[in-house]
C-alpha cells in the first residue's frame, strides 16, 4: 500500500489552462492586442513545446520565458518587443490560483492518511503565489520546484533530491514501493517516476473511456508507460488502495 504521494501540480492539482487564459489575456490587452482564441490557442501549444525542450535541457528557464513570446509574436505578426510580453504575462500568472475539478475535495480526503508532497516543474515565485492564493501548502508535507531544487522533471535527479529530504524528514529510508507519483504528463510526471523506481499514475481525463487501474497495453512513448491511468480525480482514492 502507499505511503507517499508525490503530485504533480499544474493540470492535476490546480488549472493551469485557466490561470494561462486568464493572464494572457490580460496582459495582451494591457499591450492593445486583442487576445482572440486563436492567439490564446497558439500560445498554449507554444508554451508546451517550449516545456518540453525545458525537460530535455535544450532550453534554460530565462530563455522559455521570452522565447514563447516571440515565437507567438512573430507568428502573429504582432509588432512589440516580447520581453514586455514576458513582463506583462508572469504577474498575472502568479494569480491563477484555480483548482481542478475535484481537486480540493480529494486532497480534503486524503489528508492525514498518507505523506504528500508537490513536485512541479515551474517557476518558483510563480507556483509559491499560486500556492497561496490556493490556500494549498496546508494540505501537503513539503513542496518541490524545479528551480528551487536545481533540476527539472523528468531528471532523476529531480527526484533524488526530494527523497533525500523526504527521508530527513520523515526520519528513515524511503521505500520506493510505498511512493507514487500522480501527474498529467507523460514527458516530465510519468517518465520521471518510472527512472526514479516508482510507481506512476496518469491522470488523463481527456480519455476516450472511462478507467481506473492499471494502464492499458497501447503505444506510450519509450519509458513513458504508466503503472495506472485515471480519468477522474475522484477514482485516486480507491486506487491507491489497490
Amino acid at each position: 500500500m502507499y505511503k507517499n504521494l508525490l503530485f504533480d501540480m499544474d493540470m492535476t492539482i490546480l488549472d493551469f489552462n485557466m490561470a494561462e487564459r486568464q493572464a494572457l489575456s490580460g496582459a495582451l490587452q494591457h499591450l492593445g492586442v486583442e487576445p482572440t482564441g486563436e492567439i490564446l490557442q497558439r500560445y498554449n501549444e507554444i508554451n508546451l513545446s517550449q516545456w518540453k525542450l525545458l525537460e530535455k535541457g535544450e532550453l534554460t528557464r530565462k530563455e522559455l520565458k521570452v522565447r514563447r513570446f516571440r515565437l507567438l509574436f512573430e507568428e502573429m505578426g504582432i509588432d512589440i518587443d516580447p520581453k514586455e510580453g514576458a513582463a506583462n504575462y508572469e504577474p498575472r500568472l502568479a494569480q491563477g490560483s484555480y483548482y481542478m475539478e475535484g481537486a480540493r475535495e480529494l486532497l480534503e480526503k486524503l489528508q492525514g492518511r498518507y505523506a504528500m508532497y508537490i513536485v512541479s516543474n515551474g517557476t518558483a515565485s510563480i507556483q509559491h503565489s499560486r500556492i497561496v492564493g490556493a490556500d494549498l501548502a496546508k494540505y501537503f508535507d513539503d513542496i518541490f520546484i524545479s528551480e528551487e531544487v536545481g533540476y527539472n522533471k523528468p531528471d532523476r535527479r529531480f527526484f533524488d533530491f526530494c527523497f533525500g529530504a523526504i527521508e530527513k524528514s520523515q526520519g528513515k529510508p524511503i521505500c520506493r514501493e510505498e511512493t507514487v507519483i500522480i501527474g498529467d504528463s507523460l514527458t516530465s510526471d510519468i517518465q520521471g517516476g518510472n527512472q526514479a523506481g516508482i510507481d506512476t499514475i496518469w491522470f488523463h481525463p481527456k480519455g476516450d473511456k472511462p478507467l481506473s487501474g492499471f494502464a492499458p497495453e497501447g503505444d506510450f512513448p519509450e519509458g513513458m508507460k504508466p503503472t495506472y491511468e485515471i480519468r477522474t480525480l475522484e477514482q485516486l482514492p480507491a486506487l491507491l488502495q489497490m
